[in-house]
Parts: structure tokens; C-alpha cells; sequence
């Protein structure tokens, strides 16, 4: 039986709408005061989630005065899902559309994991609409995408090469218990996931995750080709908005050491936390630290 796909739309102190942008339609849920004066922050999500994995955060930020838009990336929950431009770049246009349709010159991206990446990418190339940038577990993607970097431990790239065989990793998805599997061995030891079933519907909706997989594959086979120098080339430039990196220490898919380059990109102020004890899906395994950090940088913008 085919998940509902209403089932992203779960209720809360948030409203749901689609948004029109970058010629695809967005779902969001958004928090907060709505009036334009309220600055904005659009938080994206990490695979294999979807905006439900910022569901503490998302009404903290918005009683600290925040407007909140957390959306489904293209491929993800309610958003759209192209066949086909499954890469960075075309996320960040897709972040830069919905900033717009939502009536704002500007705003504060926050991205985990995957999100983090396009976050990242934001200030190279959609400068005109980021106001900061905010990453959690994710990397600059410069040495990311870099060849020999090293960037990951052995044990993340294992798990990457496994996602670049096609039809088996979609199947452990949507017919088996994949996403399960993966939250628990990425987050700290002993954490226990909160909303796999939900995760797991949502990645059973159709075609989220080839979308999902094929995102994790241009982030691997892009490396050598024309397509992912341009993007390298494109990020490997000077950040000038304030960026905010948290990570966490107990994080298996990226060591501490993976983040020791981020602040050589970074011309702007730049703020790194550890959160000890965490794993990869920091908004989840610590939700009160990472608002209340996340809620301290944002006073610092103003």
C-alpha cells in the first residue's frame, strides 16, 4: 500500500502550505510571526528526513521572535520530485525560489547533513538572499568534494559506496528496514530514534527515494567530472555572512577532524560547537542544546 503522502503534514504549533519555486512546488511548514518584519530562517533537512526532524527547533525559534520555514528538500515528503537535477546547485536555487515566494530578501539558512551542504553553498551561490549560515554534521564541501581528502572516515565512505549500486539501496527503503538501520547506526551509541515510522513511510512515498539516492550518488560521482568542478570551483571562495558549525562528538559519519578546514573558508564571523555526547542527527539527539545554541548566534545577527 502507497504511504498517504498528507502523512508529512503532521500537526504542531506550525502551518503547512506548498510554495511555488524554481519552476517546482515546496512544502513548509513555517512558525512564527508573518508581518515582514520578523527576520526569516529556512532550515533544511538531512537525508533520510525530512522537515519533521526540526520539529523541537522549530517552535523554539519562532517564540524567540524568528519567522521559520523548514522545507522538504526537492525529492522529500511533500516537496516535488524531478526526475532529474538531483544536485547541490539545483537545491540551492530551489532554497533561493522559496526564500522569495515567501516575501523575503533575505534569510538565515540552516542545513544538516545534506541540508548542511546546501547551506554551505549558499553564500557562492545564492549571495544576494543569504543573510547567514548555519551547518550541523556537515563538512565544507570543498574538501568534501575533494579527491583524497579524506574528509570522511573509511567507515562513511563505505556506507557511500554502497548507495552508488543501483535498485538495492531503494529497495532496503521502501521494502525493508534501511531507514531504521541507518538513524540508529549514526547516531551516538545507545540512542534510540524517535519517528522512524514516520521516516520510513515518507521515504515510501514514490519517488523519494530514488530522489534521495540519486542526491547521495552526484555528491560522490560528480567529483571528477565537469559538472562537480564547477561547483568546487564555484564554493571554493571567501563566506562573508556569519556561519555557525555545530557537530557532534560522538558523531560516526564525521570525526572531529572532518571540520578542521571549515573556518579557512570563512572571511565572515565563525562560531564552531561541539555538543558532546551526539551523533550525527543533532537536532533530534540534542534538541534543547542545538535551539538554544542556534537561538544565541541568531541574537548575535541582529
Amino acid at each position: 500500500m502507497t504511504p498517504d503522502p498528507a502523512l508529512v503534514q503532521q500537526p504542531g504549533p506550525w502551518t503547512h502550505r506548498m510554495v511555488a519555486a524554481n519552476g517546482g512546488r515546496f512544502h513548509v511548514a513555517q512558525a512564527g510571526a508573518d508581518d515582514g518584519r520578523a527576520p526569516l530562517v529556512v532550515l533544511l533537512h538531512a537525508f533520510p528526513q525530512l522537515w519533521w526532524a526540526w520539529r523541537s527547533q522549530i517552535p523554539a525559534l519562532a517564540e524567540a521572535g524568528y519567522r521559520v520555514a523548514a522545507m522538504d528538500l526537492r525529492g522529500y515528503g511533500g516537496s516535488d520530485k524531478p526526475p532529474s537535477r538531483h544536485d547541490t546547485p539545483s537545491m540551492v536555487a530551489d532554497v533561493r525560489g522559496v526564500i522569495g515566494s515567501l516575501g523575503a530578501s533575505s534569510a538565515v539558512v540552516i542545513g544538516h547533513g545534506l541540508g548542511g551542504q546546501v547551506a554551505w553553498s549558499m553564500p557562492a551561490l545564492a549571495p544576494d538572499v543569504t543573510r547567514a549560515v548555519g551547518v550541523l554534521a556537515a563538512p565544507h564541501p570543498v574538501p568534501l568534494h575533494t579527491p583524497m581528502a579524506r574528509v570522511a572516515p573509511a567507515s562513511t565512505l563505505k556506507s557511500l559506496a554502497k548507495f552508488q549500486v543501483p535498485w538495492f539501496p531503494e529497495r532496503s527503503f521502501t521494502h525493508a528496514d534501511g531507514v531504521a538501520r541507518l538513524l540508529r547506526a549514526w547516531g551516538a551509541p545507545g540512542w534510540e530514534p524517535d519517528g522512524v515510522d514516520l521516516y520510513t513511510q515518507a521515504m515510501r512515498l514514490p519517488f523519494v527515494a530514488h530522489s534521495a539516492m540519486e542526491q547521495l550518488r552526484w555528491s560522490l560521482r560528480s567529483t571528477p567530472r565537469m559538472d562537480g568542478q564547477r561547483y568546487r570551483s564555484a564554493v571554493n571562495t571567501s563566506i562573508d555572512v556569519p556561519v555557525l558549525s555545530l557537530s557532534g562528538t560522538a558523531d560516526p559519519v564525521f570525526s572531529e577532524s572532518s571540520f578542521r578546514r571549515d573556518g579557512d573558508y570563512v572571511r565572515g564571523a565563525y562560531s564552531r560547537v561541539s555538543v558532546t555526547g551526539a551523533g550525527h542527527w543533532l537536532p533530534e539527539e540534542a534538541p534543547e542544546q542545538v535551539g538554544e545554541l542556534l537561538i544565541e548566534w541568531l541574537h548575535r545577527l541582529k
